[in-house]
């Protein structure tokens, strides 16, 4: 498998809101708030902001992730490409030259809690859901470059 990084095209919306829509309907504790088109058209706000990377094979797009400066919006890797190592190269380029990463997640999602753990994150702190859309449980990973505060 040879995987390419490369910054997301406006013609990549589709794809990536795909992912994004079958990553949320695949979690039966997560309510579903977007249509597809929704999650389409967010996904292309973020790429015209420049915020995402595609992680592609071929003209497959298998992941992505959208950061800005050093908060992770959004990272998803289809469910085939899960394992893969799809997930920790997004991210090892998210951590190109930056010293710090903040990203949430969900306190439900414990395969994303252990992935990020593994990763270098460390969790910072955790809330009830009130503030977030879904009003879920959620939970603050911090990752620091070595020797960084």
């Amino acid at each position: 498998m040879t995987i390419i990084l490369r910054p997301a095209r406006s013609l990549d919306a589709g794809k990536i809101g795909g992912l994004m829509s079958d990553g949320n309907a695949a979690n039966d504790w997560k309510p579903h708030l977007h249509s597809a088109a929704e999650d389409i058209s967010y996904c292309a706000k973020m790429i015209d902001c420049g915020w995402v990377t595609v992680a592609c094979e071929d003209r497959l797009v298998l992941g992505f992730i959208a950061r800005q400066e050093g908060y992770v919006h959004a990272l998803y890797v289809s469910a085939q490409a899960r394992g893969s190592g799809v997930g920790r190269m997004l991210l090892d380029d998210a951590k190109i030259g930056r010293d710090r990463l903040k990203l949430w997640t969900f306190q439900h999602n414990i395969a994303a809690q252990r992935f990020y753990l593994r990763e270098g994150f460390i969790e910072d702190s955790r809330t009830d859901g009130h503030s977030n859309e879904e009003k879920l449980p959620d939970i603050t990973y911090i990752w620091r470059r070595k020797g960084k505060k």
